[in-house]
């Protein structure tokens, strides 16, 4: 017999090589349908993998990330099954679970060119071997098994891998004709997948790298249900929607220019005015908090990003090392503002009865990614961060710590982010050549990010791996009005900059002693965090914040000269207003300014001009009848006013 754990803390005995699935039909028939994955002492299985000796345990369904990535895995393989079988000379690179769906990476055989054309039947034949029932079987074997397997079929890639792989953990999964070098989970068999939808093809290297051989990437999504996959069609059909790119352009705030450079976008006159909008808020926040703004360089020594770490880590994703006509004189665009602040901070001696110094800047940094990682505002080549930096005792630092939260929680309360969890991220402590600094300093680090989550009582997940090379760090998971996840926004805890920069404080004891680095970004990016607020909110941006608060629109020519006067009345009480008065007709006026997510829009004709009024309609809402112009700037700086009240708390 073995003893099996629940989360709840209670305790069963099975019998020994007992499986997930029949303990699942052990607490309920309705549970054993539902559940995907389990796991077994920390570790995710299969569910029809025996356990053989005493564990804790926890069964995942589709509302578990481990039961969808279970199912979407699963997809995958049976995905190449069915590409095994309409293309037989496919060879097969890695088709992991991804965060919606999952991709796998082929190479078609030789005179096949995969098109979207492709995708339903390929579709069909999944659909067609999920209904066989076809059982995914794990198989241990040894490394020299699986090289004279996969040099049998001629798997290079498999080979590739397998060649990195500890003798010992190795395993297949077997469904059907397909057999996979995969540490699995898988589910039970395919019959579980009961809709599917292929989305897109992708050119990708082998492993990442530029030099190896591009592969066809096939990225997809599969449910349990059909009306699942119909519900996320509708979904996706709304992102389309409301894609930043297309939203922006409508709006005009941005554009790219290939004469300018790929991944460097330009602000137009509306979106540098939100922009400015964003940046004035986070301003007179972190003024509340005791920040100080600073100004440094577009680019810097290349000794600076030496000494810091950054040139060692990232030197190649950076952009080329610049040189002078001075010899042995080298600077590079600025990837980051950290090193800087330290130097703003070594500008005199400091004591601790200065500390905390809380420097903020919007500083603009440069980092070359891959054309083919570019998208939009949310990877680019040069970028906008809410940067600041914060140098404390360590007895000040949990305090500062919860300090930014709260600045956090201010900037998603303002925006509706209402849906957002913590992730706190750890060092990987079977990789720790990744990071430098100590092992004392990083367990200290650590420990505060956790133990400052907890007291602001945050719903956080651990992901070891995922802290930055100098520090650990929080991560906020927003979730956006349709449900989609983004990080936003992180606070980062740092023992070694300040190592490395050799900064100093004098103590109470009249002694030297480091201070502690706290790195923040609440938006992250002004241009990533722009393009979320956009897919959010759709373009309809608050009233306080957007960058067109009212349109005024002509019904005639006749009635322009009152048009001008009421936008002059508008502008002059603060409220950002535009005017249309094109020769077109009204109807199409409104059309195309509910286009551009102007919040009010104004009709005027030859009835209001004669009556000093405005007939006045609400995105989205329809007629809200006529008012005189006095009324309605009172209206609207009260709406402001509100809205700006509940976001400050005053």
């Amino acid at each position: 017999m073995v003893k099996i754990k629940f989360p709840d803390g209670g305790v069963k005995e099975f019998e020994s090589g007992v499986t997930g699935l029949e303990i699942a039909q052990s607490i309920s028939p309705k549970l054993a349908k539902e559940v995907l994955s389990i796991s077994v002492n920390g570790e995710i299985w299969d569910l029809t993998r025996g356990i053989f000796q005493d564990a804790e345990i926890k069964l995942f369904t589709w509302e578990d990330e481990e039961g969808r990535h279970a199912f979407w895995h699963s997809s995958a393989h049976l995905m190449a099954e069915a590409l095994q079988q309409l293309y037989p000379n496919t060879k097969f690179g890695i088709g992991p679970a991804i965060e919606n769906g999952f991709y796998y990476d082929v190479e078609p055989g030789e005179g096949v060119v995969l098109t979207d054309k492709d995708l339903e039947n390929i579709e069909k034949k999944m659909l067609e071997l999920a209904r066989e029932k076809q059982v995914f079987a794990r198989i241990d074997v040894s490394k020299k098994e699986a090289l004279e397997h996969f040099n049998s079929i001629h798997e290079n890639y498999k080979v590739e891998l397998i060649n990195d792989l500890e003798d010992g953990k190795i395993t297949y999964y077997k469904q059907g004709t397909f057999t996979d070098l995969c540490r699995g989970p898988h589910l039970p068999d395919t019959s579980y997948i009961k809709a599917i939808k292929l989305t897109s093809l992708a050119g990708a290297y082998w492993r990442g790298n530029v030099h190896n051989k591009m592969l066809t990437r096939i990225y997809g999504i599969t449910f349990p249900k059909q009306k699942m996959l119909d519900e996320w069609l509708v979904l996706m059909e709304e992102a389309k929607q409301r894609d930043h790119r297309k939203v922006g352009k409508e709006m005009e705030l941005f554009t790219f220019s290939q004469e300018v450079g790929a991944g460097l976008p330009l602000w137009l006159p509306k979106g540098a005015m939100l922009r400015d909008r964003l940046e004035a808020f986070l301003r007179k926040v972190q003024k509340k908090y005791g920040y100080q703004q600073v100004i440094t360089p577009h680019i810097g020594n290349v000794n600076l990003y030496k000494t810091s770490g950054h040139f060692q880590k990232y030197g190649k994703d950076s952009f080329q090392v610049i040189t002078t006509p001075q010899e042995g004189e080298e600077f590079m665009l600025k990837p980051m503002n950290c090193p800087h602040h330290c130097e703003v901070y070594k500008f005199k001696p400091r004591s601790y009865k200065d500390l905390p110094l809380r420097f903020a800047e919007f500083g603009t940094v440069y980092r070359y990614e891959q054309s083919g990682e570019l998208h939009g505002l949310t990877r680019v080549r040069g970028f906008t961060q809410d940067d600041a930096h914060l140098f404390c005792t360590p007895d000040q630092l949990k305090e500062e710590f919860m300090k930014v939260i709260d600045i956090i929680f201010i900037i998603f309360k303002a925006l509706n982010f209402t849906e957002f969890t913590a992730q706190v991220s750890l060092r990987d402590p079977n990789d720790k050549d990744k990071y430098i600094g100590s092992d004392e300093n990083w367990e200290k680090a650590e420990r505060a990010i956790v133990e400052a989550a907890e007291e602001k009582g945050l719903k956080t997940i651990v992901e070891l791996g995922e802290a930055a090379f100098y520090g650990p760090k929080l991560d906020f998971m927003v979730k956006d009005a349709i449900g989609r996840k983004w990080q936003l926004g992180t606070i980062q805890v740092d023992y070694n900059l300040p190592e490395r920069f050799q900064l100093e404080y004098t103590g109470a004891d009249n002694q030297k002693h480091r201070p502690v680095m706290i790195h923040r970004a609440p938006f992250g990016s002004m241009e990533r965090f722009v393009a979320v607020l956009i897919e959010h909110t759709g373009g309809k941006f608050p009233l306080w914040l957007t960058p067109d608060q009212v349109v005024v629109m002509t019904v005639s020519e006749k009635s322009n000269e009152y048009a001008q006067n009421v936008l002059n009345l508008l502008n002059n009480s603060d409220i950002r207003t535009v005017l249309d008065d094109r020769n077109e007709k009204i109807g199409r006026k409104i059309r195309d300014n509910e286009l551009k997510k102007i919040p009010y829009l104004l009709v005027v004709g030859e009835n209001e001009a004669k009556e000093k009024r405005v007939s006045v309609r609400r995105q989205g809402q329809g007629d809200m009848g006529s008012m005189t112009v006095d009324e309605f700037i009172e209206m609207i700086h009260k709406e402001v006013d509100e809205q700006l009240k509940s976001i400050y708390n005053e």
